[in-house]
């Protein structure tokens, strides 16, 4: 049966498909605009890059479709909220964010009638945030890629904020690679959409390194890893040597003086930025490369148009619209 559109705010998309947002400079308008080209929600990563650099990504996404396309901006960012207006400035659609809650950022979305959307791992911050002016939730399980807010599944979270939001869409996160997955989420959990990174990441259009993509498309099932971040959150990403180095021996990969100063609160183990930077140029040796915990299950790298008509086949041939049944607690 045919996928429902995604409606959030103002703005529809034409399948329920966002595209998660990656930084640093892994998520660009490069892949954004074909993916709010093919009806879906195109992110730009917002986090640690300068606002220039930012406002001018979003406008060209913006000259260059005229689908939906969001910012995903961390709260744990010390330029979180000038990230936020200098997006919103530049005319982005939407602002996604995670990595901590804000509560002053309702206020602003509801001041310049642009839509938040928050990601979340637990009912109590789902009720809240759609209390406070929520227009979407994202609920991001365990089986994500990049900073984690909690060790549960997916399957076993959406269901208790299912429960709790009831009045706005809620998307789910985390690990789905195939549009059975993404049928299955909506059909059988009420989703009324989903967000997929790691999948995107193995695209054409994805503008990192090809050698960040092999390392993505190399990934065994052990290769995926969790380690500390000095935002304060877990995070998941390929075991290479300097995870394996961040994992024995941290003393000798701390940080002697902070180049970047991008976050409110850093405990220096190592500089986050440098490290994404890295592995966004294809640097295996030093480089950061977040990963969802199901890419092993991924084994080709295609156009983002050909990723869409897979996702929506295959998960048009699992939905049935109505077939949901919500539990009465």
């Amino acid at each position: 049966m045919k996928l429902p559109p995604l409606k959030i705010g103002q703005f529809t998309a034409s399948v329920p498909l966002v595209q998660g947002g990656m930084s640093i400079r892994v998520s660009t308008s490069e892949l954004a605009i074909p993916v709010a080209e093919c009806g879906g929600i195109g992110t730009i990563g917002g986090s640690s890059i300068p606002l220039a650099d930012l406002q001018a990504d979003i406008r060209r996404a913006k000259e260059a479709t005229k689908g939906v396309i969001a910012v995903n901006i961390m709260f744990a960012m010390k330029n979180f909220y000038e990230a936020v207006i200098a997006s919103i400035e530049a005319g982005v659609d939407m602002i996604v964010t995670g990595a901590g809650f804000s509560r002053d950022i309702f206020k602003i979305g509801k001041e310049t009638g642009t839509p938040i959307v928050s990601i979340v791992s637990s009912p109590a911050f789902a009720r809240l945030a759609e209390k406070l002016g929520a227009a979407a939730i994202v609920v991001e399980a365990k089986e994500a890629g990049g900073h984690l807010g909690t060790d549960q599944a997916l399957r076993d979270i959406f269901p208790e904020i299912r429960k709790v939001v009831k009045n706005i869409p809620l998307i789910a996160a985390g690990g789905i690679t195939n549009g059975y997955e993404m049928g299955e989420m909506m059909d059988k959990y009420g989703a009324d959409g989903v967000q997929i990174a790691t999948r995107f990441v193995l695209s054409e259009e994805c503008s990192v390194s090809d050698t960040f993509k092999q390392a993505l498309l190399n990934a065994r099932q052990e290769d995926v890893t969790l380690i500390k971040s000095p935002v304060g959150l877990p995070g998941r990403a390929i075991r290479t040597p300097f995870v394996e180095k961040l994992n024995a021996h941290l003393d000798e990969i701390s940080v002697r003086k902070c180049l970047y100063k991008c976050l409110k609160k850093c405990d220096h183990v190592y500089c986050i930025s440098e490290r994404l930077l890295a592995a966004k140029d294809g640097n295996l040796e030093d480089g950061l490369f977040f990963s969802g915990e199901n890419v092993y299950k991924i084994n080709d790298i295609l156009p983002v148009r050909e990723i869409f008509n897979q996702f929506i086949s295959q998960a048009e041939s699992v939905y049935r619209e109505g077939s949901f049944q919500p539990v009465v607690s």
